[in-house]
């Protein structure tokens, strides 16, 4: 696509809306702000410059300015993403969201919050844990993220079991068209049917129709009473085996997660962790949560002994807070502990029906036996999202990686798809996946999309270069 330069008059008007220091063109800045926590050899792209407005009608005159001057805007929030999403891959404005972060308004009586964009994801729930309430549409990174960046992907995470995704918490949008409108969209309402569903259009979108500045959002009671259990298995399949006998008993686990021995075991090293696992091929991270302590207690008591009747070696329980937090750890470190052994890699998103995921995890030993990869996987195997990931080995030449990923990443999705599964369930399509939309996704539903994108924005500013290509028609 063809973009105009960002001038030394459109930067100057930029300094007017924003302020002279949230328009940053200092090298090192925007090299900090050219990709997000995706491979940077391999994906990051500069900006021309780095804003950060403090309002929406900043945001608006920005929008409105890039619009009529024909200049890309990507829209970030944390940077945290793992698609690429916040990469300005044809350069322009990085319009980021960070310093929009304030509470509204909490309005207990419609059990309500409203929040600007660039709040992140873990102070809400900070802000109401003392009313009893809390937010439940958070992913695993909730210490880092953003609630814009959870909208722009419907962020998903270890809880969506019982809880559901981002969107089922998105009650309203404050949202800037591509064309640099302000608009309202839903409200604090349990139902509405009025008209055409823009609310959760916009979640997912990926920041491809317009930024999101505030929402509001759901709050629900929070759960007073939680265990935890963690049960080793001998085998992975024996482990991911076990996840649809437990859904289908009549109990809800908030979360099931799956970690395979490459996965738990770099990260116990990561951490330091003494945990016994000599004789373990893959553990689950089982927790269940509720307002009734023995209740909890109970259920939480039959889910092991379904683990222990499905051939699990051991169980742990964890009632209480430290206990707890030790096991997360263990889960929510795979990520940073594989880093460490190789930071060139491709954590994936993939995401199949439940009765499937059994199935995946021979179609991940095939794959990497075929082009000679580790693939350790872990994820949300509750709800059948798995975090398959492509580890570069330390030894392997990066010309040798760019070869064998993307075959590899091919013979990954074409089994997901096999199975009736998608390419992402949580992470979205950004910049990372897009050349494989064409692949699995059909004709009719890439027309459907790519005909909303070039009617809401049809000069294609807004963060050009994810999901798919729009500059044509198919």
């Amino acid at each position: 696509m063809n973009y105009n330069p960002l001038t030394s008059e459109l930067l100057e008007t930029l300094r007017q809306i924003v302020g002279e220091r949230n328009v940053v063109l200092d090298e090192a800045m925007r090299e900090t702000y050219s990709h997000d926590e995706t491979s940077k050899d391999e994906y990051a792209h500069m900006s021309d410059v780095v804003i950060f407005p403090q309002s929406t009608d900043a945001v608006a005159r920005v929008v409105r300015l890039a619009n009529e001057a024909h200049i890309p805007i990507t829209p970030r929030g944390a940077g945290s993403g793992l698609s690429g999403g916040a990469i300005p891959v044809y350069g322009g404005i990085v319009l980021s969201l960070e310093k929009m972060n304030k509470v509204r308004e909490i309005d207990y009586d419609n059990l309500t919050m409203t929040v600007e964009a660039g709040i992140v994801t873990n102070e809400i729930n900070s802000l109401i844990k003392e009313k009893g309430l809390f937010y439940a549409g958070y992913p695993m990174s909730l210490e880092t993220c953003t609630l814009g960046g959870n909208i722009a992907e419907n962020a998903g995470g270890g809880k969506a079991i019982k809880y559901g995704v981002t969107s089922r918490y998105i009650l309203g949008l404050e949202f800037v068209t591509p064309r640099g409108e302000i608009v309202w969209l839903g409200g604090k309402l349990a139902k509405d049917v009025t008209g055409y569903d823009l609310v959760h259009l916009i979640i997912g979108s990926e920041g491809t129709l317009g930024i999101v500045t505030a929402a509001i959002i759901r709050l629900i009671a929070l759960p007073t009473a939680k265990t935890d259990l963690l049960a080793l298995f001998k085998t992975p399949e024996a482990a991911i085996s076990c996840v649809p006998k437990i859904l289908a008993k009549d109990l809800t686990p908030t979360s099931i997660e799956f970690m395979d021995r490459q996965s738990f075991a770099a990260s116990c090293t990561y951490l330091n962790e003494g945990l016994s696992y000599a004789e373990c091929g893959a553990m689950l991270l089982i927790e269940m949560d509720g307002r009734d302590a023995s209740t909890v207690e109970r259920e939480a008591e039959a889910v092991g002994d379904l683990c222990t009747e499905l051939g699990a070696i051991e169980v742990y329980v964890a009632d209480n807070r430290t206990t707890q937090d030790r096991l997360w750890a263990i889960r929510r470190n795979i990520a940073e502990a594989l880093k460490v052994y190789s930071p060139v890699q491709s954590l994936e998103d993939i995401v199949v029906p439940p009765a499937s995921i059994p199935l995946v995890l021979p179609e991940l030993d095939r794959i990497s036996r075929k082009f000679g990869i580790a693939i350790p996987c872990y994820g949300h195997a509750g709800d059948g999202n798995l975090h398959a990931t492509l580890v570069k080995d330390p030894s392997m030449s990066f010309e040798a990686w760019q070869k064998v990923e993307p075959e590899a990443l091919l013979a990954l999705y074409d089994a997901t798809s096999h199975l009736g599964g998608k390419i992402s369930g949580e992470h979205g399509i950004g910049l990372k996946r897009k050349s494989y939309m064409y692949r699995f996704m059909s004709p009719v539903e890439q027309m459907l999309i790519k005909s909303i994108k070039q009617a809401w924005d049809p000069n294609l500013i807004m963060n050009p270069g994810k999901m798919l290509d729009f500059e044509t028609q198919e």
